[in-house]
């Protein structure tokens, strides 16, 4: 069920001409690509440069994270002595890739590791604890985490008191009291000394990797040419790109070059994973990987074993590989049959209280819900209503919440606000977490509503349509999408550029797969095909004969029985009124 929400507002974009100029001059690049960069707000030569041309040499030294040199010591101190190493990662694909990238990076260089992916469904106030255990049976001196760990003093305090050192590799945001460890590699924190804040943990774990290869080649320990450490940049890609991370900067490096390993990748349970996915090996796209990919990894963490997430990158035998690729085909069926039952709850909540959507944040909670799937439900309502959205699984008076929310109303701050209320939380100031006790949910609830309404305007909650470039259909050609490739890979913060025109339906649009519409466009005499994916329902809208059509669209290259054609993938049309043309 799909409530109708307003349309959204398009933004035009705004550009000076001659720093327009100077960009095509300078790069040589077509017209509306350099249009597109200027609209995106580079404003230096040596910018647009290095975000066009960047190579892995000009990646950031990891020494830059200030604990660096503590966590290295350490880690060789373990190496040196034989001690047991366990890496502890949080259980969704940036954990599970950050978790297997370490553990096959220090394995090879003969380490003694273990790993540990907690299940987070039985909404335990604490986490790390269930690793102690763990790690004592195995007699691990060292606790690694990746992508957690940051908000998790009292529990190190535990570890440390059990004579096991921590050292911490995570991305989120610090709360007010940081964990006593060995080392503490994070790029937010407050007085950080690395430039990049927007590493995802599998980033910062990759980083620690990079930091100790420096560390052993300058003492001798091991050849230069014996570890190529772009042999871990699929996982740092895989990760990067399911966690959302920021394709600007030192990420986009690490994801393009990612990317090119993925696609030749010889890890087989990722060849099995993509098999399942109906995914050719060489052609994969970061579309590819959140969409189809990450969701079959993360189905682990949600409704099963995430553990089985970290077997999958390291296994080596093609047999056992195929079983688990299959298995995570499985459970995210299941997983996709509990999110549509839990999903079609929340819709139904939201239709029976018209007067939710009054509020300009949505808080919602039930016991009915499996705590696995809400991340998911929460990003959709969130996108759908264009509001800060919490939704709280209640199991045996413990709510686990999920938030997302829109620009203009971060969330770090308000969870700080509230931080009386709340059990624990971390996460972004777009995406996070929070565990909460059920009697506290509605006094929450209060008070971040009342904080959402008188911070946000009324249009803040419409949503928008950014738009990159103005373009005709005759300047959509395949030199023109080899130029617009160069602004790949695509992703937050670098999402995939709109495109707008006006152009004359020649034909009515047709309802493809049910959900879809097929439109038939034509400018000066040539025509396109565009298709709006889930738009059926506006149909009636275009069903008159000449109409002229504002469209924003991605271009696309479809090929389909050997043959390449330019198809638009219309995100939103605007009619414009009746052409004067005659049919």
């Amino acid at each position: 069920m799909i409530l109708n929400q307003r349309d959204p507002i398009w933004v035009y974009p705004k550009v000076d001409p001659e720093w327009h100029k100077q960009i095509v001059q300078e790069f040589s690049i077509h017209p509306v690509t350099a249009h597109i960069l200027a609209s995106r707000n580079f404003d230096t030569l040596e910018d647009i440069h290095n975000f066009l041309y960047a190579k892995l040499p000009d990646l950031l030294d990891p020494h830059l994270f200030q604990d660096m040199d503590k966590a290295v010591d350490r880690v060789l101190h373990a190496l040196k002595n034989h001690e047991n190493i366990l890496i502890y990662g949080d259980n969704d694909v940036d954990g599970i890739t950050a978790a297997a990238l370490l553990t096959e990076f220090l394995r090879f260089i003969g380490a003694n590791v273990f790993y540990y992916v907690p299940n987070r469904n039985a909404l335990k106030l604490s986490i790390l604890l269930d690793a102690l255990g763990y790690a004592a049976a195995n007699e691990c001196k060292l606790i690694i985490t990746v992508d957690c760990g940051i908000t998790a003093a009292s529990e190190i305090e535990e570890a440390v008191r059990r004579k096991i050192d921590v050292i911490v590799t995570d991305h989120h945001e610090p709360t007010a009291k940081l964990p006593h460890c060995i080392a503490t590699l994070n790029p937010k924190l407050i007085n950080s000394t690395y430039p990049n804040r927007n590493l995802t943990g599998v980033g910062v774990a990759f980083k620690l990797a990079h930091a100790i290869t420096n560390a052993l080649i300058l003492n001798g320990s091991i050849s230069p040419s014996k570890v190529d450490l772009k042999r871990y940049l699929d996982l740092v890609a895989l990760g990067t790109i399911a966690d959302m991370g920021s394709l600007l900067g030192e990420n986009r490096i690490l994801v393009r070059y990612g990317l090119r390993q993925l696609r030749k990748t010889k890890r087989i349970g990722l060849v099995k994973l993509f098999t399942v996915c109906d995914l050719k090996l060489g052609d994969i796209t970061p579309i590819d990987i959140a969409s189809k990919v990450a969701p079959r990894l993360n189905s682990l963490g949600r409704i099963a074993d995430p553990r089985k997430g970290v077997d999958l990158l390291l296994i080596r035998d093609p047999v056992g590989a195929e079983s688990l690729a299959k298995e995570l085909d499985l459970n995210n069926i299941e997983r996709q049959k509990i999110e549509r039952r839990d999903s079609d709850d929340v819709d139904h909540m939201i239709l029976n209280q018209p007067l939710l959507l009054h509020q300009k944040a949505i808080i919602l909670y039930s016991d009915k819900w499996h705590p696995g799937i809400i991340p998911i439900i929460t990003a959709r309502i969130a996108k759908q209503y264009n509001r800060p959205t919490v939704v709280i699984s209640i199991d045996q008076g413990v709510g686990k919440g999920s938030i997302r929310t829109i620009p203009e109303f971060p969330l770090l701050p308000h969870l700080r606000e509230n931080a009386d209320l709340l059990e624990n939380f971390g996460g972004h100031d777009f995406a996070a977490g929070l565990t909460i006790r059920e009697e506290n949910i509605a006094l929450f609830r209060d008070r971040f509503i009342k904080a959402a309404n008188s911070l946000l305007k009324e249009q803040d909650i419409v949503a928008k349509l950014h738009l990159d470039a103005k373009i005709q259909f005759g300047d959509l050609t395949f030199d023109f999408m080899e130029s617009f490739n160069l602004l790949e890979p695509f992703g937050n913060e670098n999402p995939t550029p709109i495109l707008y025109c006006d152009a004359r339906q020649i034909w009515p649009p047709k309802i493809v797969g049910k959900t879809h519409l097929k439109l038939y466009l034509e400018q000066n005499d040539r025509m396109l095909e565009g298709i709006a994916f889930g738009m059926a329902e506006k149909r009636g809208r275009l069903l008159k004969k000449n109409l002229t059509l504002h469209i924003a669209f991605t271009p696309q290259i479809n090929n389909f029985l050997n043959k390449a054609s330019i198809q638009l993938h219309v995100r939103d049309f605007q009619a414009a009124g009746v052409s004067a043309k005659d049919d």
